[in-house]
């Protein structure tokens, strides 16, 4: 199989989220694609192939499972089809959801998410997060109660006050990677509001066997829905940024618009850079 290597949701020309994407006539056996994924290395490898009557089945393997649906591996896989196939708006089946992926044919693309929505975070699953990533009830923004959202995948969303605190995250990565297990959780993301149109966020990845994952669209399309269920200024439909991986010195950008109505779809904009092949 032939990957082709794109970051996306890169900043100003640097940093970004590494991705693989296979375009291929037919979809590759699924140990295929698990074994090439675990070569390559990356959060996860997007595998492409057009369906019959249109449109294009997509599955994502991270380098230890199947994943639903990875939103950086999609704006990178939305990059890689622009440049084959001109820009335009591609429909793309995952396994569980039907969503789309436009692009301008010069690196830039915009996926429309699942459908989103969030949850109360239950009080024993948030008890133990804070304890694994040492943090207290003293450090969560009480503007922004903790949330179980989902726009494809589950990840727990802890708002913090200080910026500071979001720095410093670390955790136990085996014990968390058996929770995140347990409660089928995708990432746990740490979120600092610095004003209402501009986030810093982390986003823990052990159940990927990766300690933090750069740029996360799945956790900002969640992240997006739980703003809009939680009443904040702006929403539902309003933009703001998501800024990543500052802390791994991998600076990421996300553009987000939230969904119009609660439930609704979320958009995520990046752009991407091509990563050379491994020598």
């Amino acid at each position: 199989m032939i990957v082709e290597r794109i970051a996306a949701f890169t900043a100003e020309g640097r940093g970004g989220n590494p991705a693989g994407v296979v375009i291929a006539d037919e979809m590759p056996e699924a140990v295929a694609m698990q074994a090439t994924a675990r070569a390559v290395g990356y959060a996860e490898t997007a595998f492409v192939a057009p369906q019959p009557g249109g449109g294009w089945r997509v599955r994502y393997f991270a380098p230890e499972a199947e994943v639903d649906f990875c939103g950086h591996a999609t704006i990178a896989l939305g990059a890689a089809l622009g440049r084959r196939n001109g820009p335009g708006n591609y429909a793309l089946r995952l396994n569980a959801a039907d969503i789309s992926v436009e692009t301008d044919g010069r690196g830039t693309a915009t996926l429309t998410s699942p459908p989103s929505r969030s949850t109360p975070l239950d009080v024993g699953l948030r008890a133990q997060l804070l304890r694994h990533f040492g943090l207290s009830e003293a450090d969560l923004d009480p503007r922004l109660p903790p949330r179980l959202g989902d726009a494809g995948n589950l990840h727990p969303i802890l708002f913090l006050k200080q910026r500071a605190r979001l720095a410093a995250m670390a955790y136990p990565f085996d014990a968390v990677k058996a929770l995140m297990e347990a409660e089928r959780l995708t990432t746990i993301c740490l979120v600092v509001a610095e004003n209402p149109a501009l986030f810093h966020v982390r986003n823990a990845f052990a159940i990927g066997g990766l300690v933090e994952d750069p740029a996360t669209g799945a956790a900002a399309a969640a992240l997006a829905g739980a703003l809009v269920d939680l009443g904040w200024p702006g929403m539902p439909g309003g933009r703001f940024t998501i800024r990543q991986g500052e802390d791994m010195g991998v600076p990421c950008e996300i553009l987000v618009q939230g969904p119009p109505e609660p439930g609704g779809r979320v958009r995520l904009t990046g752009a991407t850079r091509i990563l050379p092949d491994p020598a």
